[in-house]
C-alpha cells in the first residue's frame, strides 16, 4: 500500500501591485515554493501593475510536505530582481476545504527572520546524577540553511536554551552544512520543567547575527520521548502581517489531492467493471449503471478534467483508450439532435478526446507547429487586420517611411500572416503518416459513429467537423494561442506577439470549421484573408478523409505499461556541463555547451546532436557531472524529468554533496574526505505533472473509485430502492427504451444487475481501505511520532 499526495497550482493573475521602476510599472514574475524548493517560476509580464499569467501546474509531492508559497518579484535587467510579496499557504489550510482554494489572497511583506530553510539534526538525553537532572544536547550538523551573506554562504552557530541556561557551539565559517558534533550540557535549575529550544544564527562581524531557524521540545517529549534525528528549522512564532492590499494580491486556485493506494489486487474487480463497459459498445447508448455512466453524471468543471486525464491513462495502460473513447462519443453522439451543437460542451467525452490527444500527440504537434511557432517568437513581426487596432505611428517608427495608410499596414500584415499560416498549412496536411496511429484510429472511430448518426446529404460534412473540432479547435489552435502551455516555448509572448498569435489560431480555427461561419459575425476585418482560408480548407478536408483512412487496432488487455517507452527520448536540449575538478582556477569558464538527451534509459550528451552515452567506470566510483541551465524553469523540467527516469532504479542515493570537492575538501560541508555521506538530503520526490508521465493504473482506478462513491447513493436509490416506486423514472425509462430502440423491462433487469454489482465493488474496497486504516492506527499507537 501507498500514500499519493498532489498539488493542483494555478497562477492566475494580479493586481494592484507596486511600481518598482522608475517608469511608474514593474515587470512582474512569481515563484512557487513547496517547502524549501523552488517548484516552478511564471513568465515575466513586462510592464504590468495586473499582470496575468494563467500558468497552471501539477506537483507530486512528498507526503510530509508542510507549506506552499508564492514570491512576487519585479525583474531587473541590472542587479537584483526587487521582491514585491509573499503568501504563504499551510498544508492544513490548503486541505481544509477538499474544493481547495479559489480567491483573491493579499500579498505580505517578506520578513527575513521568518525566511527560514533546512533543517538541523539533534540527539537528546536527559540524565540524573547526584546533582540533579541534566541534559545534553548533541548538536550534530544541520543541512540547506538559508544563505544570508553575499557569498552564498553564512556562517552559522547553534545557541541553545533549557530553563534560564543557555550555552554556544563554535561557528563554522562559510557554508550552509555545517559540522558541529559537539555536546552541550546544561544543569536543571529549580522551578516547573522547561522546554528545550535551539536556534540557528549566521555570525556576522559588524552589525548584528541573522536569524536561520529554530526548533523547540516541550518537557513532556523530553520526558518521554528525546528527541533523536533531523528536526525541519522554523521561524519564531508571530503572526503573519496583512498589507491590507498595499502590495497588491494575486488570485490563486490551488487543490490538495491525497489518497491511499491500495494494493493492485484490490482494484482488479473494478477495472474488469471498467473494462466490460468499453467492450460491448452496441450497449453504450443505452447504459445507465455502469461505472463509466454514473462517472458521466456525476462529474463537472475541473474535476470532470482531472478524472478524464485518470480514465485516458488508465484505458491506455490496457489498451482499450480507443474503445473507451468510442463508449463516450457513441453516447454523446445519439444524445445530440442538432449536428451543430455535436461536442460543443465540456462534457467528459470532449475532456476525455482532449486530454487523449495531450497523452498521445504530444510529440507529434511538436513537429508540425514548432518550426512556425519559433519564427513568429523570433521575427516579432507587428500584424493587424483590425482596423480598431491598428496602430500606424508604432508601424511608422518601425519603418521610418512616414506614416502608412490603413490600406498599406493591412496588405503588410495579410503578406505577414499568409506567410506564417501556409507553412502551418503545409505541416498539417502533411502529416497525416506522422500522426500517431491512436489517434488516427480514435478519429476514424468517431467519422463513422457521426457519419451513421447523420447520413442525410445536407450534414455531409458533420463527419469531417467531429474530427477538425477535436484535432483544429482544440489541439492546434489553442497550442496556436498559448504555445507554453503546450511546452512550445519556455515563455509567455509579449502582447505584440501574443496578438500575432491570436491571429494565427483564429484563422486555424476557420480552417477548422471548415468554413462554416466564415463572412458571419462580428470579426469581418478578417475578410482580407477569406480566399487564403477557402484555398486552405479544400486541402484540409482532404488530409480529414486520408487520416480516417487508417487499417489497423488497438492492442487490448494488454498489461500496464509506460506512456512512453523507456527508449523514447523525453527532454532534450543544450546545457552547460563541467567535469568534477575544473583544470584552471576560472570555473566559470569550464563549463561547456553540450547537447543532453534523457530517456526512460540512459542520460547522454555530445557536443552536436549526436549520442554519446554517459559510463561509470568499472570499479563502481561515482563521478559527477555539474549541469548548468538558463532559468529555474528550465532547471526544474530536467530534474523533473530525471526523477521520473530514475524512479525504477533501487540505487538511488539519499544524500548527495551539492557542492564541488576541491582543494582536499567540499565546498558545501568542508569536509576534507572525498568519500564522506552527502551532507544534503536528496530531493527525488517533488516531481511536476506532464503528458510523459508514467502511466499508474493502481492510482488512476483509486480516482475513478473515489468520484463513484459521489454517486453510490443516488445510484442506489435510482436501480435498487426507488426504480419500481417512482414514475417518473419509469416514464423516463421507456422514453430512453423508445429513444434508443431497447427493450423496456429487459433493460430494467440488466440496469438494476449492473448497479448491484457495481455497489459490491465498492463495499469491498470500502471495506479494504477500512482494514488498513487501522492497520496504519495500531502501528501509529505502537511507536509516538517525534515532533
Amino acid at each position: 500500500m501507498a500514500k499519493s499526495s498532489s498539488l493542483n497550482v494555478r497562477v492566475v493573475e494580479g493586481r494592484a501591485l507596486p511600481a518598482k521602476d522608475v517608469s511608474g510599472s514593474s515587470d512582474p514574475y512569481c515563484i512557487v515554493k513547496v517547502d524549501d524548493e523552488v517548484v516552478a517560476r511564471t513568465a515575466t509580464i513586462w510592464r504590468s501593475l495586473s499582470p496575468f499569467w494563467g500558468e497552471e501546474y501539477t506537483v507530486h509531492l512528498p507526503l510530509d510536505f508542510h507549506h506552499l508559497a508564492f514570491y512576487v518579484l519585479d525583474e531587473d535587467t541590472v542587479g537584483h530582481d526587487d521582491i514585491i510579496g509573499k503568501i504563504s499557504l499551510s498544508r492544513e489550510a490548503i486541505a481544509a476545504d477538499p474544493r481547495g482554494i479559489d480567491s483573491w489572497i493579499n500579498l505580505s511583506r517578506v520578513d527575513p527572520d521568518a525566511e527560514v530553510q533546512g533543517e538541523i539534526c539533534l540527539a537528546v538525553q536527559l540524565l540524573e546524577d547526584v546533582r540533579g537532572r541534566c541534559l545534553h544536547c548533541h548538536v550534530l550538523k544541520a543541512r540547506d540553511l538559508a544563505p544570508r551573506d553575499i557569498s552564498g554562504t553564512s556562517d552559522p552557530f547553534a545557541r541553545v536554551f533549557w530553563g534560564s541556561q543557555s550555552l554556544e557551539t563554535s561557528t563554522i565559517k562559510k557554508t550552509r552544512f555545517p559540522h558541529w558534533d559537539e555536546v552541550l550540557e546544561l544543569r536543571e535549575m529549580p522551578g516547573p520543567p522547561s522546554p528545550l529550544r535551539v536556534e540557528l544564527w549566521d555570525w556576522d562581524m559588524v552589525g548584528k547575527n541573522d536569524f536561520l531557524g529554530m526548533v523547540e521540545f516541550p518537557p513532556k517529549v523530553l520526558q518521554q520521548n528525546p528527541p533523536n534525528g533531523w528536526f525541519r528549522l522554523l521561524p519564531f512564532p508571530r503572526a503573519e502581517e496583512d498589507s491590507g492590499g498595499n502590495l497588491g494580491a494575486l488570485r490563486l486556485k490551488v487543490r490538495l489531492v491525497e489518497d491511499r493506494v491500495l494494493p493492485s489486487e484490490y482494484y482488479q474487480p473494478l477495472m474488469k467493471l471498467l473494462a466490460e463497459s468499453v467492450l460491448s459498445p452496441a450497449e453504450a447508448e443505452e447504459d445507465a449503471a455502469s461505472p463509466l455512466a454514473v462517472l458521466e453524471e456525476l462529474t463537472s468543471g475541473d474535476c470532470r478534467q482531472d478524472l478524464a486525464t485518470k480514465l485516458v491513462k488508465l484505458f491506455l495502460g490496457q489498451g482499450l483508450a480507443g474503445r473507451f473513447l468510442d463508449y463516450l462519443t457513441r453516447r454523446e453522439v445519439a444524445r445530440t439532435t442538432d449536428p451543430n451543437t455535436l461536442f460543443r460542451s465540456n462534457s467528459l467525452a470532449s475532456k476525455s478526446m482532449e486530454q487523449f490527444m495531450k497523452l498521445v500527440g504530444m510529440p507529434y504537434l511538436h513537429e508540425v507547429l514548432k518550426p512556425v511557432i519559433n519564427r513568429v517568437f523570433e521575427e516579432k513581426k507587428y500584424m493587424e487586420l483590425d482596423p480598431g487596432k491598428m496602430d500606424l505611428g508604432r508601424t511608422r517608427r518601425i519603418s521610418f517611411k512616414g506614416t502608412p495608410s490603413e490600406e498599406h499596414v493591412r496588405e503588410a500584415s495579410l503578406g505577414l500572416l499568409t506567410g506564417y499560416l501556409g507553412p502551418i498549412v503545409d505541416a498539417i496536411v502533411g502529416s497525416v503518416g506522422r500522426c500517431p496511429t491512436a489517434m488516427r484510429l480514435t478519429f476514424k472511430q468517431l467519422h463513422r459513429c457521426v457519419e451513421e448518426r447523420f447520413p442525410q446529404a445536407e450534414h455531409k460534412d458533420v463527419k469531417r467537423l467531429a474530427v477538425s473540432g477535436f484535432l483544429f479547435l482544440r489541439f492546434f489552435a489553442p497550442a496556436i494561442l498559448t504555445p507554453k502551455l503546450f511546452d512550445l516555448r519556455d515563455q509567455h509572448a509579449d502582447p505584440q506577439t501574443g496578438r500575432s498569435l491570436l491571429l494565427l489560431a483564429k484563422a486555424v480555427q476557420s480552417i477548422g470549421n471548415l468554413g462554416q461561419q466564415l463572412g458571419q459575425g462580428k470579426e469581418m476585418w478578417m475578410a482580407p484573408l477569406h480566399p487564403f482560408l477557402l484555398q486552405s480548407i479544400s486541402r484540409v478536408r482532404d488530409f480529414l478523409d486520408q487520416l480516417v483512412d487508417v487499417d489497423g487496432e488497438e492492442e487490448a488487455g494488454g498489461p500496464a505499461r509506460a506512456l512512453v517507452p523507456p527508449s523514447v527520448t523525453v527532454r532534450e536540449g543544450y546545457l552547460l556541463k563541467r567535469k568534477e575538478e575544473p583544470a584552471s582556477l576560472a570555473t566559470r569558464f569550464a563549463f561547456k555547451k553540450r547537447y543532453f538527451w534523457l530517456s526512460g534509459e540512459t542520460l547522454s550528451y555530445s557536443k552536436s546532436p549526436e549520442w554519446q552515452v554517459v559510463t561509470e567506470d568499472g570499479a563502481g566510483t561515482r563521478h559527477t557531472t555539474y549541469l548548468q541551465c538558463k532559468n529555474v524553469n528550465e532547471l526544474n523540467q530536467w530534474l523533473s524529468a530525471l526523477r521520473k527516469a530514475s524512479a525504477p532504479n533501487p540505487d538511488k542515493l539519499a544524500a548527495c554533496h551539492p557542492g564541488a570537492f576541491r582543494s582536499a575538501r567540499w565546498t558545501c560541508c568542508l569536509q576534507t574526505e572525498r568519500s564522506a555521506a552527502g551532507c544534503s538530503r536528496t530531493h527525488s520526490a517533488v516531481t511536476l505533472g506532464d503528458w510523459s508521465d508514467p502511466l499508474d493504473p493502481d492510482a488512476e482506478t483509486q480516482m475513478v473509485y473515489r468520484q463513484l462513491l459521489l454517486g453510490r447513493d443516488q445510484l442506489r436509490m435510482k436501480f435498487l430502492e426507488g426504480f419500481s416506486m417512482d414514475p417518473s423514472l419509469e416514464a423516463d425509462t421507456r422514453k430512453g427504451s423508445r429513444a434508443t430502440g431497447g427493450a423496456g423491462p429487459d433493460a430494467q433487469a440488466r440496469h438494476r444487475e449492473a448497479a448491484a454489482h457495481l455497489l459490491e465493488v465498492l463495499a469491498d474496497l470500502d471495506r479494504a481501505h477500512a482494514e488498513f486504516q487501522q492497520q496504519e492506527q495500531e502501528q501509529a499507537a505502537l511507536g509516538p511520532l517525534r515532533p
